[in-house]
């Protein structure tokens, strides 16, 4: 395992913005060893491999990357229609035997 320095890991953590936690990506974790991220729209699948195995010490196989259009929202009658943002989804598939903690998964 190599070691990072504090600057690394917060790197690693600007990376990785938040966990998609749905009934979908829970049942992908449990069953399929699947984890779901919001992670930063310039970050690549090289570096999403290495934030999840410094953060998590998990052994990473796969990441899938794709880019969430965002909706047209309805905000009212007098400011007519806006838009929610677009952002970077990272489906990460991790060795089995090993597991990430912020999902609440084994």
């Amino acid at each position: 395992m190599l070691m990072y320095t504090a600057a690394d890991l917060a790197h690693f953590r600007t990376i990785i913005v938040r966990p998609v936690i749905t009934e979908k990506t829970m049942t992908e974790a449990a069953e399929r060893n699947k984890f779901t991220f919001e992670v930063d729209s310039r970050a690549n699948k090289t570096e999403i491999r290495r934030a999840v195995e410094a953060l998590w010490g998990a052994k990473v196989t796969a990441v899938n990357t794709m880019t969430v259009r965002g909706k047209e929202r309805r905000r009212s009658f007098r400011y007519g229609v806006g838009r929610t943002p677009t952002w970077k989804k990272a489906i990460v598939t991790l060795a089995p035997g090993y597991s990430i903690d912020a999902f609440g998964a084994t």
